[in-house]
């Protein structure tokens, strides 16, 4: 297909040229950058991409093609992408098409050809921002007009839209059932509780405590998902009141969600952490691990209740990426364990789930 010029405006005025991939229309959302060198299929398809245009920082993206396998969805949940340069070339063993026609198939517009190093730049220094690309409007002040009216993603709950409306059966088998509250949960952490020796029952994110009570479940699992965590209300409160009742393990927007069950708060970051090289250190051992990671909102240090502690740290900005609440039977992280781009460093936090889990009873009995 001839290349066709699009242009990337944001809602502060800047703006960005390329050409056309994908579907060759427009696309707007929340522009954020993702500094991976690999995975960008499963980063496409997370849902806690839902209502962003990722700016791919590595400068090749598609060199190794797509396939079956690798989908963290069923489809492409990001609103577009945007690259310096994307491959035509499939010469990988696992690939099955181009990632150009792939993005086609799934009706999403992308971005190449893009100074996507000064695009960085100026979304680090201004902080992510809305924006808005066109292959079919190219007038800058009807793409500054259409980037303006992007909604705001703070206060915005995207995890109603990104999980799923109805109960499922993943993985069944081992006694213990994990009830799981999907805000946009990756196909990737479902397939690591399984492996963690869990029956896995997926349950809409604003489902009522009573129900998972009723279910039988031995413990509950927080997933990711996309947006802020502040509108959650239906989920806060169903965490809040099965605290102490059900051990918990939450990741991402689920550490956040359980966060603000306990009575802390959260706050939007500059330019978040999106990424596979993000150094956390855990605060009992000093240990340094290499995490991946996706989130624009964070918890606050401050205002967390008397028995909830802070166990992990970015290394880099000292942000809050691990809580414990050892009276409550619940612990979190921010970051992404199963997605291991260590390749091993933090799995071993699912079999303390499985652990946290085997002790409950006798905790709560005192026995």
């Amino acid at each position: 297909m001839t290349p066709a010029p699009a242009l990337l405006m944001l809602a502060d005025g800047a703006s960005f040229p390329g050409q056309a991939v994908g579907t060759r229309g427009e696309a707007s959302g929340e522009v954020v950058f993702n500094t991976s060198q690999t995975g960008y299929q499963e980063i496409m398809t997370d849902p806690s991409y839902t209502g962003q245009l990722i700016n791919f920082t590595f400068p090749h993206i598609g060199n190794y093609g797509v396939n079956q396998e690798d989908n963290e969805a069923p489809a492409p949940r990001a609103a577009g992408l945007i690259c310096a340069e994307l491959s035509q070339d499939l010469g990988h063993w696992r690939s099955q098409k181009s990632l150009d026609n792939w993005l086609a198939e799934h009706h999403i517009s992308g971005l190449s050809g893009v100074d996507t190093r000064a695009l960085t730049l100026h979304l680090r220094q201004h902080g992510s921002q809305n924006g808005c690309f066109s292959a079919r409007d190219l007038n800058p002040a009807s793409l500054l007009e259409k980037a303006q009216a992007v909604p705001s993603m703070a206060g915005l709950n995207l995890a109603e839209r990104a999980g799923c409306r109805e109960p499922y059966q993943f993985a069944e088998g081992p006694p213990r059932t994990v009830a799981v509250l999907d805000f946009g949960v990756k196909r990737s952490i479902l397939a690591q509780l399984a492996q963690a020796d869990f029956s896995v029952k997926v349950w809409p994110g604003d489902t009522p405590a009573a129900v998972i009570l009723e279910s039988g479940a031995a413990g509950v699992f927080l997933t990711n998902g996309p947006g802020d965590p502040a509108p959650c209300v239906t989920a806060v409160a169903t965490v809040r009141a099965l605290l102490g009742r059900l051990p918990f393990f939450g990741i991402c927007l689920g550490h956040q969600i359980l966060a603000l069950a306990l009575g802390g708060s959260t706050y939007k970051l500059p330019f978040g952490h999106r990424g596979a090289n993000h150094p956390v250190r855990d605060l009992a051992t000093g240990r340094i691990s290499v995490t991946s990671q996706n989130h624009g909102f964070c918890v606050s240090p401050e205002g967390l209740p008397e028995g909830a502690v802070i166990t992990h740290l970015n290394a880099n900005d000292q942000t809050v990426e691990g809580l414990a609440a050892p009276s409550w039977h619940a612990f979190s992280v921010q970051y992404h364990p199963e997605a291991s781009p260590g390749p091993h460093d933090a799995r071993y936090l699912f079999d303390d789930f499985r652990a946290l889990i085997d002790r409950f009873p006798v905790a709560r009995t005192g026995k």
